[in-house]
């Protein structure tokens, strides 16, 4: 995973306002927590930037 890969939302469970399962966007950034935990800064197709927690939420890599 890296910047400027397009990815595809498959979960997203503890925002007030989650963007939609099924969307797709493209990472514009990736912070590492911890040994297990990433923030993903996304920018939505939708025009909003909404960040990934991984864990909890989950996203997979599309293709270009």
């Amino acid at each position: 995973m890296k910047i400027g890969d397009r990815i595809r939302l498959l979960k997203m469970d503890n925002d007030p306002d989650p963007i939609p399962v099924g969307s797709e966007g493209t990472i514009t950034g990736i912070t590492k927590l911890s040994h297990n935990e990433m923030q993903i800064q996304v920018k939505w197709d939708s025009g909003r930037s909404l960040s990934v927690l991984l864990p909890p939420d989950k996203i997979e890599i599309i293709g270009d």
